[in-house]
């Protein structure tokens, strides 16, 4: 405690007590409970409301992290991200990041278990769908040396971009700041394009096939990354254009950099593992 003319000895600033964590839980208590009505097909009174329920949780968890996030900005602004509140929200982004690890741990789980172990004795029904061998028989892959390669360029084109942009906020090259954070973004609405454009044209569904299943998984779950860390860039693009972010404190865009960045590696291994060794020995389609 402290009186009007002490000054506080700690290194933190309290704020009014935030109503959304525990807004954000009913929300997604809401959206689960809606995902699993919908998806069992149960009725509620008679009535078929999974998706409605679904989509009202899930709309709402959105909005709840709008306005969560909009706090932590003002907060950032009125000075309140005091050295220890870094330190917290640091530990925080880095959690964030290795749960995001994690799940891309299933996918890779998924797809090296059934491509190293595709004629498994045990795994009957596996054999029926791989022939025994990984490819399975039958499926035309997509090739590795175009488009996966030229979103491969795209994304490490992009690591650079962001790199420079965060180098020019640290010298205090506003321009330079924004000319990079445009080019990243362009860059992975380029990357989004050309994987759209490449599920489209896929030779194999997702459906039916172990291969599909575990290529549009694995595959579709970094494009979701990577529009959700498009986002973010253009998010610090519209603060970097109010005149926010500093050269010491810019906690905001120095996130989205670490998010951005691991979205480029794990980029690396699902086109070294999936695209480039998964696809060995496959007919290739034609694009």
């Amino acid at each position: 405690m402290t009186d009007g003319h002490a000054k506080p000895s700690h290194d933190y600033h309290l704020v009014p007590p935030s109503p959304w964590p525990i807004l954000a839980s009913l929300f997604a208590f809401t959206t689960a409970v809606g995902a699993i009505f919908w998806m069992k097909h149960l009725d509620v009174g008679g009535l078929k409301l999974g998706g409605l329920i679904f989509g009202a949780g899930f709309i709402g968890l959105l909005a709840i992290f709008a306005f969560w996030w909009i706090d932590v900005v003002n907060e950032a602004q009125e000075g309140d991200h005091t050295p220890v509140v870094q330190i917290s929200l640091r530990y925080g982004m880095i959690l964030f990041i290795a749960s995001e690890v994690m799940f891309f741990v299933a996918w890779f789980w998924a797809f090296f278990d059934a491509s190293l172990f595709a004629g498994e004795a045990q795994q009957y029904a596996r054999v029926a769908f791989t022939g025994g061998h990984w490819p399975p028989k039958g499926i035309e892959v997509i090739d590795p040396w175009h488009f996966p390669l030229i979103n491969t360029l795209i994304l490490l084109t992009s690591g650079t971009t962001v790199t420079w942009a965060h180098h020019a906020l640290l010298e205090n090259d506003r321009e330079g700041l924004k000319k990079g954070l445009l080019m990243t973004i362009l860059l992975g609405m380029l990357f989004t394009s050309i994987q759209a454009y490449e599920y489209i044209h896929a030779p194999f569904p997702f459906k039916d096939s172990i291969y599909g299943a575990t290529f549009f998984m694995a595959t579709g779950f970094h494009g979701f990354h990577v529009i959700v860390g498009t986002i973010f860039l253009l998010v610090c693009l519209f603060r970097a254009n109010a005149g926010q972010f500093t050269p010491k404190q810019h906690l905001g865009f120095e996130f989205a950099a670490w998010y951005w960045h691991f979205v480029d590696v794990v980029w690396l291994f699902l086109f070294s593992a999936i695209y480039v060794w998964g696809s060995w020995g496959a007919t290739m389609a034609m694009e």
